[in-house]
């Protein structure tokens, strides 16, 4: 029999979530290749499918009246014209990591991460206190839970005291066209004005626990090299003030290239020029950028916080956070490229799209069976 599947992403504002909007949406892609076992419809902010076409094409996509943007809008939607339109699916997904009021049952619940309990000082007051309530509420109610790493399933195990029989993990899933079209490289150093021989990538939004100014440190330090440049690769987060700050301080303006968000194919097309993909978060519930850069072939140097080890699966040069261990990562990194390219290639395959809806029908067939 086919599932009938409600899939609510109205807390997924295009451009303003993060990598769990790309986590969904590539789920969406991928849940459209296993029609005969679900039917899935997603209900959406206003202007999700202006952003997101392929998804549109891929499922059923409704749009609200309201574009989610005010967190307290976003509940009344869900507890009034949501409720109305999922009364009657067989399951109820809602991704954002909490649950609303209202909602049918059976449920599954993806929470991401539980960063707000490891670093609270890099959220508002206001959202801690949400998070806070909602995220171990959901966890309680929801039929099944699921999640993006072992990491975070013994996390929310060990927090909330959730059976982890209970806990799916679902991987994230690379679309096979990733890296097809990449912008050419001649292209984007005109475009981004990127001069050095050497460059490397950071593809992150700057907020605090991505850790920009640890690869400044390296910079202004061990990677003292002007030929040498980094490439931050992100929107504007909160801690984007004291990364600009930093910068002048250091004098480095012109060896930090500051794209802002990029589109796909420019994301692709920085990667597979860059020397390696570097990646010193302080905290990750999974790190998609890492499976991205070894799709692509570029090696990549990541921290060895919370689930990137897990991600990594040791096919890139883990390392802890201190200057003196990343002191040498570029010469590792020239030493063993073309065995971190070929062992990055293999790891990336277990990261598709296809993998992580199959990830995502175990859980929703177990809501619908418990």
């Amino acid at each position: 029999m086919t599932m009938s599947v409600a899939v609510n992403m109205l807390w997924c504002v295009p451009g303003e979530v993060g990598g769990s909007e790309e986590y969904f949406v590539r789920q969406l892609l991928g849940l459209a290749e296993f029609r005969s076992r679900c039917e899935v419809t997603a209900f959406v902010p206003r202007g999700f499918v202006a952003a997101h076409p392929d998804v549109d094409s891929a499922v059923c996509v409704v749009e609200s009246m309201s574009d989610c943007r005010s967190r307290l809008g976003r509940i009344g939607v869900e507890n009034t014209w949501l409720a109305r339109h999922t009364k009657h699916f067989d399951v109820v997904h809602h991704g954002g990591g909490t649950m609303p009021t209202r909602s049918a049952s059976p449920s599954v619940v993806t929470i991401h991460d539980l960063q707000y309990l490891t670093y609270p000082e890099y959220f508002t007051r206001t959202k801690r206190a949400y998070l806070g309530r909602r995220v171990p509420n959901a966890a309680r109610r929801a039929t099944v839970l699921t999640v993006p790493s072992e990491h975070v399933k013994s996390s929310v195990a060990t927090s909330f005291g959730v059976d982890p029989g209970r806990i799916v993990v679902v991987r994230h899933g690379i679309e096979s066209t990733l890296g097809a079209r990449p912008t050419p490289e001649a292209e984007l150093r005109s475009r981004f004005g990127i001069r050095t021989s050497r460059v490397l990538v950071y593809p992150a939004i700057t907020h605090p626990h991505k850790n920009h100014e640890f690869l400044l440190e390296l910079l202004a330090g061990p990677w003292n090299d002007p030929e040498i440049s980094v490439v931050f690769a992100g929107g504007a987060g909160l801690a984007d003030e004291r990364v600009t700050r930093v910068i002048a301080d250091k004098g480095l303006g012109d060896r930090v290239v500051r794209t802002g968000r990029v589109r796909p194919a420019d994301r692709d097309g920085l990667i597979a020029m860059a020397e390696a993909v570097v990646f010193p978060s302080q905290f990750e519930g999974f790190g998609a950028p890492i499976v991205e850069a070894m799709a692509i072939g570029t090696p990549v140097i990541a921290s060895n916080a919370t689930a990137i080890p897990e991600v990594a699966g040791g096919a890139g040069v883990v390392l802890p956070l201190s200057i003196e261990e990343w002191s040498g990562a570029l010469d590792m990194v020239r030493r063993r490229r073309e065995e971190l390219i070929v062992s990055g290639t293999s790891r990336a395959a277990h990261f598709t799209a296809r993998g992580s809806a199959e990830d995502l029908l175990v859980a929703y067939e177990m809501a619908v069976s418990s």
